[in-house]
């Protein structure tokens, strides 16, 4: 009977872990949508190290949207994360938080080999990225 049971449970703990790694492998498999950007200034091709929309109330309503279309899946709405992905109300304003930002929204995340989050260089524009940036700088909780 112990072999049994031993057995079930194994074959059930092996399921868990393939289901699972069925939706982490999913984490990263997001579909970007597209931002218009044009009634804002535009910003050309060489990236800007810090932000040029801090502050701008246009740039902050589109950079909500963009953020809803793009990042809340993962980051959680009005940037609270359940757990999956950085909660981004902790993500430092100002400068510092620009470096960091930049990085990863250009170069995504890879954890051994499995993407965590898409590069988004290339997909979204400078543009809305910013924007996005402008609007988590918004939602900015150092309690967090």
């Amino acid at each position: 009977m112990d072999f049994k049971l031993n057995c079930l449970r194994s074959s059930l703990v092996g399921i868990s872990l393939f289901v699972c790694s069925q939706f982490a492998l999913a984490h990263g498999d997001v579909v970007p949508q597209a931002v218009d950007t044009s009634e804002l200034e535009q910003l050309g091709e060489e990236w800007r190290e810090t932000n040029p929309y801090r502050g701008n109330e246009k740039a902050i309503t589109l950079g909500a949207g963009a953020y809803n279309q793009n990042c809340a899946r993962c980051h959680g709405l009005e940037a609270k994360s359940g757990g999956i992905a950085p909660d981004l109300r902790a993500l430092e304003p100002g400068d510092g938080g620009d470096e960091w930002f930049q990085y990863r929204v250009r170069n995504g995340a890879t954890r051994n080999g499995i993407p965590y989050m898409p590069k988004f260089e290339g997909i979204l524009t400078q543009e809305a990225l910013w924007a996005i940036r402008a609007w988590l700088e918004t939602q900015y909780d150092p309690d967090v």
